[in-house]
């Protein structure tokens, strides 16, 4: 039991440094993906003739503005996760186990609303980023949703009953 569950608070702390390092990545490295959310936005790689360029947001502040909002998602989630990593492995021996994923858990729906809603139906319906043939970010995302997804089921088992 208390294997199972130590697997559980590692995949959730494995969850956290991704979204740490993302975040990280993000406020040292900003020109990388700032020139990502900058194009999106943007609409200037989505399909010439489109009839979707109405969406496109060119504002420098606004665009800003958006990316500040990512940065700010990624790091809220991985606080709220490794808080949850901290707080389950406290518990991992006790019968609150069950009753402390909470945190962890929400760190792990936001990670997944973050890439459902801002990469794929923002970024990827609402701007057309899959016209984009460079600046496309939308198998990535399902990427992450998948990883984040498992771990949240994973999390969310039922614990079994000490023997």
């Amino acid at each position: 039991m208390v294997l199972v569950r130590l697997c559980k608070v590692a995949l959730v702390a494995a969850v956290a440094l991704f979204f740490a390092l993302v975040a990280f990545g993000n406020i040292t490295d900003y020109g990388s993906n700032w020139l990502f959310v900058q194009h999106v936005l943007s609409m200037d790689t989505t399909f010439a003739d489109s009839d979707l360029h109405w969406r496109a947001v060119t504002s420098p502040t606004l665009q800003t503005a958006g990316y500040l909002v990512i940065i700010a998602v990624e790091t809220l989630t991985a606080l709220l996760l490794w808080l949850g990593a901290i707080v389950l492995l406290l518990a991992v021996g006790g019968d609150e186990f069950g009753r402390k994923k909470s945190v962890a858990v929400a760190g792990l729906t936001l990670g997944i609303l973050l890439y459902s809603v801002g990469f794929i139906s923002i970024g990827g319906e609402w701007f057309a980023m899959w016209q984009s043939q460079v600046w496309n970010g939308e198998q990535k995302a399902f990427d992450f949703i998948t990883m984040i997804g498992v771990v949240l089921i994973i999390l969310s088992l039922p614990e079994a009953k000490a023997e």
